[in-house]
């Protein structure tokens, strides 16, 4: 992956800062397919990575960029 490029992807945004329940977004990791589901209003914020119903992390390997 090359400097200029983003490692993350962000797939899904809802939300609005201007509201109370703030902004949710997925992101994928470009390098390793993991998704991450990040949450933030005003000053706060939290990050976590998303499972799925048996409680494994979800990974897209469909997504993944080809490094050069």
């Amino acid at each position: 992956m090359s400097k200029h490029e983003n490692r993350f992807e962000v797939v899904y945004k809802d939300g609005s800062q201007l509201k109370d329940d703030g902004v949710r977004q997925i992101l994928v990791d470009r390098e390793t397919g993991v998704h991450y589901l990040l949450w933030k209003s005003g000053y706060a914020g939290g990050i976590t990575p998303l499972l799925d119903e048996e409680g494994n992390v979800v990974i897209s390997r469909d997504e993944l960029q080809e490094s050069d």
